[in-house]
């Protein structure tokens, strides 16, 4: 690990004072479970970290239109364990769980999981090029081994994917990301807008500034319906997400009168798609819709070989958080 400069910050604005003076060579540390391990390997060098762990952003409250307001600093375990969680939102409270170890979670914040890294294998190794860790370089993983990288929103430049089960769970939700800049300007940046595509530039992940503070996380009030997160991966326990669904359905008379669903690792972010909720919504399910609503959501969907399988997998798994949802079974 490199050396670099240290500030235990005692305030909002301390914070992102401190992170704003050394520009993007500048990173916030809370629970550390990614960045540190990252400094290690040297796949990622900042010349200062600024501890943000006394700031006051550990609180869960509610908003004024009924929503819920929570604190960058929250846990994930103390999240998922939330009493207003478990019951408005299940599917936040069942992503969690699905994510990582106890420890980790013990330690991981909410802040910090937005911001968690990809778990490329060739982003990790800096003997290898990477263009999201050397901007330039070139993609290892196009022509690589790819099992757990991107069938959708990829590019030229990168296909790796985003890690987290919390953010899809978010995505499924329609959260907003509060955070506070260096000129004391606030803004509420809808989590939809949050990640950028790689493009050509996969370095950028997010469309946060140099020295931004992710101060909390909105929730909109409770979607009702029913609320299923399922996850594909390769153990049982401590595995990232080959594809992971979130759904939050509402039925009424019958038929899907709302319909909400969100796509972990299979994108460059937690991947939505209004197209395929607008087809389902309104519609009585059955399972030939089912599969057109995976036609459309796979459409441009593109296979690098060692992830091929992605593609019918996604599909298969939709299909049974579909039947699930809607009280058909979920052997779909």
């Amino acid at each position: 690990m490199r050396s670099f400069d240290y500030a235990r910050a005692n305030s909002v604005s301390e914070a992102t004072s401190e992170a704003s003076v050394s520009t993007d060579k500048a990173r916030f540390i809370a629970g550390g479970t990614n960045l540190l391990d990252l400094m290690k390997l040297e796949v990622m060098t900042p010349e200062k970290l600024v501890d943000i762990t006394r700031l006051d952003l550990r609180d869960i409250t509610p908003t004024e239109d009924g929503g819920l307001r929570i604190g960058a600093l929250v846990t994930n375990s103390d999240l998922a364990a939330d009493a207003t969680v478990r019951r408005d939102y299940a599917v936040l409270s069942r992503a969690l769980l699905a994510g990582a170890s106890g420890q980790l979670r013990n330690k991981a914040t909410t802040g910090g999981n937005l911001l968690q890294r990809t778990r490329c294998y060739y982003f990790y190794d800096t003997a290898m090029p990477c263009n999201k860790r050397d901007p330039g370089s070139g993609c290892s993983a196009i022509g690589g081994a790819t099992r757990l990288h991107a069938i959708l929103g990829a590019s030229e430049a990168c296909i790796a994917t985003h890690p987290s089960d919390m953010a899809v769970a978010m995505q499924v939700l329609g959260a907003q990301v509060e955070t506070e800049r260096a000129s004391n300007e606030g803004r509420l940046i809808p989590l939809a807008e949050f990640y950028k595509l790689p493009g050509d530039s996969p370095h950028i992940e997010t469309v946060l500034e140099p020295g931004e503070l992710i101060t909390a996380v909105i929730l909109p009030p409770p979607p009702g319906g029913t609320h299923v997160y399922r996850k594909v991966r390769d153990r049982a326990s401590y595995a990232f997400a080959l594809v992971s669904v979130a759904a939050v359905i509402g039925m009424d008379g019958g038929r899907m009168a709302r319909v909400q669903l969100a796509f972990g690792g299979i994108a460059p972010r937690p991947w939505r798609s209004a197209e395929v909720e607008d087809l389902l919504q309104g519609e009585d399910p059955a399972p030939a819709l089912f599969d057109r609503a995976a036609d459309l959501l796979l459409a441009d969907a593109r296979g690098q070989g060692g992830n091929d399988f992605k593609i019918p997998l996604t599909r298969r798994t939709l299909r049974a958080v579909l039947a699930e949802a809607t009280g058909m079974g979920d052997s779909q």
